[in-house]
């Protein structure tokens, strides 16, 4: 199976502009598009659905927390009916920009900490499945989380992410800082590396965790996106050619 690349995108929010979106579209088969509670609002929706399509790039709804002061990125205290709620409503927001323009939903992806609360609780993470199997698709998430847990009981299909601008913690779970902070480009191609080579991540702290993965993420506000994308794009194309030669 290849291993594709995946961006979020879409976060700018009316005449603010954010992120690396339009040179990440040449280089990501995936984009992950904000729905307007953490970020982004129904005109960005509508042009970053137009701008995957001309690329050729799948889309995929990124709902995240109705946090955009925090950026989603501070956790709240939810029950499953919330969750679910939030979700389906901006899926639901997405999916008419993405009917409108004949691009099918890919796949959803909860972003920032609803990403982090739904892979620790099984109960929130059903309410997720709720919404995939609503409209057939995918959710990506991690490995060995409730993530993958729930979706396999529900029969619900998905997809295993690695993240190569993030740190993780001894534990497997991701360290999301506030605010976005560059990564360096041979930082990431060392973690990617080593993630095909020997299939683990290396902690923070210096443990190996184990790592499968079928998409690699690299997000659309790191300052040097595009230069990390660009670099684990080419060690992707040599891993998928050879991969394909086997």
């Amino acid at each position: 199976m290849k291993v594709t690349l995946n961006s979020d995108m879409g976060e700018s929010f009316g005449i603010h502009s954010f992120g690396n979106d339009e040179a990440l579209l040449t280089l990501i088969d995936t984009a992950n598009v904000a729905c307007g509670f953490h970020a982004g609002d129904p005109g960005g929706m509508r042009e970053t659905v137009a701008g995957a399509a001309a690329a050729g790039v799948s889309v995929g709804a990124h709902p995240g927390l109705p946090d955009p002061v925090g950026f989603g990125r501070r956790e709240m205290k939810l029950y499953p009916d919330e969750v679910r709620d939030i979700v389906q409503y901006q899926v639901g927001a997405l999916k008419g920009f993405l009917d409108s323009a004949g691009v099918p939903l890919d796949h959803i992806k909860p972003h920032g900490s609803l990403y982090g609360m739904v892979a620790r609780d099984e109960a929130l993470m059903d309410a997720v499945c709720d919404v995939a199997a609503m409209y057939g698709v995918p959710v990506f998430g991690m490995a060995g989380t409730a993530h993958e847990r729930v979706c396999e009981a529900r029969g619900v299909p998905f997809l295993a992410e690695f993240y190569v601008d993030l740190e993780y913690t001894a534990e497997g779970g991701l360290i999301i800082a506030r605010r976005p902070h560059a990564t360096p480009v041979e930082r990431a191609v060392e973690r990617m590396t080593i993630a095909i080579e020997e299939g683990v991540a290396i902690a923070v702290t210096g443990e190996r965790i184990p790592m499968r993965f079928d998409t690699v993420c690299v997000h659309s506000d790191t300052p040097n996106a595009v230069e990390v994308a660009s670099a684990i794009k080419n060690v992707l194309d040599s891993t998928n050619s050879s991969s394909g030669k086997a």
